[in-house]
């Protein structure tokens, strides 16, 4: 039974990590940069949400939403002042301005939100389930927070081959300056793939707040997951990284039941160093082929 409560808390923790590693995916894929503000944002979602509900008394769905509306907005705020400056310049500086911006954010909420955790209570996370009087050890919104995972990854995947954005999303990933030619917005195309960056970031972040404590810095360490997890699955593979997402996950809760907390960080950091010394273009990648 304990191990089967690490399976389904491991898929439940995969799913934040591959949310939040599709929106590294998204960036990377259309602009060629990646925004390390992601932890920032799967924070602000969290504290957004708690503040909306717990503080300011709002029903949740609609203070969930505007949540994830300001998520969306940060996220078009990290593309326009930490990344779209230094590419015009052909800089790489926007590695450092996009950590910065999210150092910025975590100190500003550190200082309106406070620094002492806070839980945020769910009905979906408060009674434990169980089959035949026995506990099980799993709460509803950790069996539901794969389904979300999953459908949210479905959805992009829909999307980006049925939508008009869609399209012009993947015409740049293929052909920038090919798209430039058909009159596609390079700029609009990268700022909305930041947006929905930080949203993907804001649900994971509205989602693991029940199941963990909400607080300035609860972003930070998620983050550097989320993004060992994009490389693990092949940074270019939308699937790929949700995948991975889910094996980082999984494996995390089983080290962390085996072998206890004390391990967790080490053993599956290594697991990483290891997989990505294996196959350096992830388990998932393609190895880039640059014509001559």
């Amino acid at each position: 039974m304990l191990l089967l409560s690490a399976l389904i808390s491991g898929l439940g923790l995969g799913s934040m990590y591959g949310l939040m590693a599709l929106g590294f995916y998204m960036t990377y894929a259309v602009s060629g940069t990646v925004n390390f503000a992601q932890g920032s944002a799967m924070m602000l979602g969290a504290v957004l949400t708690h503040s909306f509900v717990l503080t300011l008394g709002w029903p949740p769905v609609p203070a969930t939403l505007l949540a994830l509306v300001l998520c969306a907005l940060y996220g078009l705020l990290v593309e326009r002042l930490a990344v779209r400056p230094f590419v015009q310049r052909d800089s790489e500086a926007w590695l450092m301005a996009t950590v910065a911006l999210g150092i910025v954010l975590d100190n500003a909420v550190m200082f309106t939100f406070g620094k002492e955790p806070r839980s945020m209570p769910s009905p979906l996370a408060q009674a434990p389930l169980s089959v035949g009087g026995v506990g099980l050890g799993v709460y509803p919104l950790q069996l539901l927070i794969p389904l979300v995972g999953l459908a949210l990854a479905a959805v992009l995947h829909q999307a980006s081959r049925r939508t008009r954005w869609g399209t012009a999303m993947r015409a740049v990933v293929q052909n920038r300056n090919a798209a430039r030619l058909m009159g596609i917005p390079i700029r609009r195309v990268v700022a909305l793939a930041y947006a929905l960056s930080a949203l993907f970031a804001g649900v994971a972040g509205v989602l693991i707040a029940p199941l963990s404590l909400v607080h300035a810095d609860m972003g930070t360490l998620f983050g550097l997951k989320a993004f060992a997890v994009a490389m693990l699955g092949g940074i270019g593979n939308a699937w790929g990284v949700m995948a991975a997402g889910l094996l980082f996950g999984v494996a995390e809760a089983l080290v962390t039941v085996t072998l206890g907390s004390g391990y967790t960080q080490i053993v599956s950091f290594g697991l990483v160093i290891a997989a990505l010394a294996w196959r350096p273009d992830g388990l998932f990648g393609r190895p880039a082929v640059n014509k001559v």
